[in-house]
């Protein structure tokens, strides 16, 4: 209300009261959240597409060694893990609407790589080095846009939700990965290589129109922290985290030599346990974190991925092996999301981005790592000795993290409120 004076009267002048936008909750907020990560789903479904197909590509219809054809898939993965700080750094000075145009902008020309790998097909070496140069591209591009996403998405819904958005974004990657592999062979089968390319393009694309037109969220001012400082304060939640990660890695990389192994059948079975134990346990406990902690919700997945590595590795029957891998499924679901949100509130607003990308390296060092040392033990002491190992590794990252909630690294005190 207005009270305004005349010459002969106060005259006054009822104005409306501004309407508070409701609290964010439930369907609403989880749409809200899925408007901004369907801008990583479009990145990882530009991975997931030819995944399947360049392996096969690369050796049979190029000629060249399984080395080779192992090379151009790992190619992504390396500039991924090097480009990651990177693009947090950028996204807390530029904002995270930029970072993921630009990121699906990178997934774009990978696309346009294969085709030109596909024009020059009469050139193997000439093709191949497109190919690689596209897989760098498409590596440098999904960093970009999965860590703009993220931050965009909490920038949109606020930190308190944060997170379920990186709920929602390893949703969105499970979702993406498992519908572009057998798309891109159908896109392969219909087109070759070059339908396979036009497919990435359009993806890609359509994922840059959408976003264009959306409202970009204000970068954090201030100012921000050097590297090693930010690394001083997430290194052991990230530590917890690549620990926890071996046993993701070693379901992943090996359940099916296992189930060869005990000379039993149901290894892709247990592999769609696994994907749906780790997808459901997201849903149905959305906030979890929030209302427990995430070093809490971090110890109970930790225990529970414990349980079932140890029953894969001392599995004397099939059902055992399976239950064991939906435990592990579940337990490991979590992981990230509640780490990373006691990671991510360590440092202040303005180095955000560049937490959760140095936290998430530590993930993709992990499984980088994982898979060679697995091996080797394998080799020495056979194969369910490598998910018993594994159970010790997150025993570890229990332990860790059962330190950092009695004795929290960072003063800030966003990060105490989280544990």
């Amino acid at each position: 209300m207005i009270e305004k004076k005349t010459c002969c009267k106060n005259v006054v002048i009822l104005m409306p009261e501004p309407v508070a936008e409701p609290a964010l909750n439930g369907l609403r907020l989880n749409l809200r959240i899925v408007s901004i990560v369907m801008f990583n789903f479009a990145s990882y479904l530009t991975i997931g597409l030819p995944l399947a197909v360049l392996p096969g590509y690369v050796h049979d219809a190029m000629g060249f060694s399984a080395f080779w054809a192992g090379l151009i898939i790992s190619l992504q993965y390396f500039a991924t893990l090097l480009s990651r700080p990177h693009a947090g750094r950028y996204a807390d000075v530029l904002g995270p609407k930029k970072i993921v145009v630009f990121g699906l902008c990178g997934c774009f020309l990978s696309g346009f790589g294969y085709l030109l790998a596909d024009i020059a097909s009469a050139w193997p070496m000439i093709s191949l080095l497109l190919l690689g140069l596209g897989r760098v591209i498409l590596g440098i591009g999904q960093s970009f846009a999965g860590t703009g996403s993220t931050l965009w998405g909490v920038g949109v819904v606020g930190s308190l939700h944060i997170g379920r958005v990186i709920s929602w974004n390893g949703i969105v990657t499970y979702g993406a990965m498992a519908m572009g592999a057998p798309l891109g062979v159908l896109c392969y089968a219909w087109g070759g290589l070059q339908g396979l390319a036009l497919t990435v393009m359009g993806v890609a694309l359509l994922a840059i129109l959408l976003a264009l037109p959306r409202p970009s969220v204000k970068a954090n001012k201030g100012k921000p922290l050097p590297f090693r400082a930010v690394l001083g304060r997430v290194w052991l939640y990230g530590m917890a985290l690549a620990l926890a990660s071996a046993g993701f890695g070693v379901i992943a990389t090996f359940i099916t030599l296992f189930y060869d192994a005990k000379g039993w059948d149901g290894a892709a079975f247990a592999l769609t346990l696994f994907s749906v134990a780790f997808v459901g346990t997201r849903l149905l406990f959305p906030n979890g974190i929030n209302r427990l902690g995430g070093l809490n919700v971090a110890m109970i997945c930790f225990g529970v991925e414990i349980i079932g590595l140890l029953l894969v590795g001392t599995a004397a029957m099939p059902w055992m092996a399976k239950i064991g891998v939906l435990l592990t499924g579940m337990g490991f679901s979590l992981v990230f999301p509640a780490l990373g949100v006691v990671a991510v509130k360590a440092v202040p607003p303005q180095n955000q981005g560049a937490a959760l990308a140095t936290y998430t390296v530590f993930m993709d060092m992990s499984l980088g790592v994982t898979g060679p040392l697995a091996g080797l033990v394998m080799t020495w002491a056979g194969v369910p000795v490598i998910y018993l190992a594994a159970a010790g590794l997150v025993a570890m990252a229990l332990l860790l993290t059962w330190r950092l909630k009695k004795r929290p690294p960072s003063a800030l005190p966003e990060a105490a409120s989280s544990s």
